[in-house]
């Protein structure tokens, strides 16, 4: 059994609580609305954001319905995120079942999305803590934004690592970071006490998204995109950044030129993935994901131990080490 099955396994009757939570939450009248949440809540994924919520609740206190509402809320906010970039990114497979906007259809899938925004924030109402439903509001904010600034990216052709980061701080730690916040204050702790840990879960978001580029560089049906699918969107990740800025300057230069193309084969992409893959990116992305472990593990060892906190640690073993 997995670290995370462990993980898993210990939050089992908090884990069916807050999904009870989330199918009574978005239950309505409307039979057609009944039957797609219905269907896409049938898969429900790792849940490691709700899971980090447990996890500080625990750690600084106890699971509380609260804790349990303001789970549930994060994890609609973030399936919202997830139906919303399907149909963006025009996605046909999440979690190896057909996405909502390949079943019904874009329409559908952006009033699905909204449906769980709705719900989110009234899962964080409540709560009965103000803290939590604008914590909830600036997340919503920072998502969109994180996508906007990785839309200016790729049109800009933006090559610097740091606007990288910056973009997958806000599109992807941001709610690994709430999730850590809403769940110590949910269970009533000092800010002073548990504010270090909201760092710790910004870094480890961080290093989940990295750890998701790097699948775009190996072909896995399981993780339901195709090789390289970031780049067909234009989008350019640690990896190939990475050998951009490392490799010889006319053999970088001949790649930023592919990039600034239009449209790019399939040809073209296998290129650049070669490209990243024999200048070190790889392996650079992971060196950064490790740099950045050793250094949120500076900022854990602070706390007393506990099996809450050796979860927490764990969790961040799996995310780097997950093979999708």
């Amino acid at each position: 059994m997995g670290h995370l099955d462990i993980i898993q396994s210990r939050l089992h009757p908090e884990l069916t609580a807050m999904n009870d939570i989330i199918h009574d939450t978005l239950a309505t009248d409307n039979a057609l609305m009944n039957e797609v949440v219905t269907s896409y809540l049938k898969t429900k994924g790792k849940q490691i954001r709700p899971i980090m919520v447990m996890l500080a609740a625990k750690m600084f206190g106890e699971v509380n319905e609260r804790v349990l509402y303001a789970a549930a809320a994060l994890e609609m906010l973030h399936n919202a995120s997830l139906i919303h970039d399907d149909v963006v990114d025009e996605t046909s497979l999440r979690r190896g079942e057909p996405t909502i906007n390949s079943l019904w259809g874009n329409h559908l899938a952006v009033l699905v999305g909204d449906y769980f925004v709705s719900n989110a924030l009234a899962a964080g109402i409540h709560t009965g803590h103000l803290s939590i439903i604008a914590a909830l509001s600036d997340l919503g904010k920072e998502l969109s934004l994180g996508e906007i600034d990785q839309i200016c990216n790729v049109r800009h052709h933006d090559f610097q690592e740091e606007s990288y980061l910056s973009m997958i701080r806000k599109k992807t730690a941001s709610l690994f970071r709430n999730c850590v916040k809403m769940g110590a204050e949910a269970a009533g702790a000092d800010p002073a006490h548990f504010m270090p840990m909201v760092g710790y879960a910004e870094t480890l978001g961080t290093c989940f998204q990295i750890k998701d580029d790097i699948f775009d560089y190996f072909s896995d049906p399981r993780i339901g995109k195709p090789t390289g699918n970031d780049l067909r969107e234009g989008k350019v990740t640690l990896p190939l950044l990475y050998a951009l800025r490392t490799a010889p300057a006319a053999e970088a230069d001949a790649m930023k030129s592919l990039l600034m193309r239009p449209s790019l084969s399939n040809d073209d992409i296998n290129v650049l993935i070669g490209f990243a893959k024999d200048n070190g990116g790889i392996d650079y992305a992971f060196a950064t994901m490790r740099r950045m472990q050793e250094e949120a593990g500076e900022v854990i060892a602070r706390y007393p131990d506990s099996q809450w906190k050796r979860s927490f640690i764990d969790i961040f073993d799996f995310i780097i080490s997950r093979d999708r």
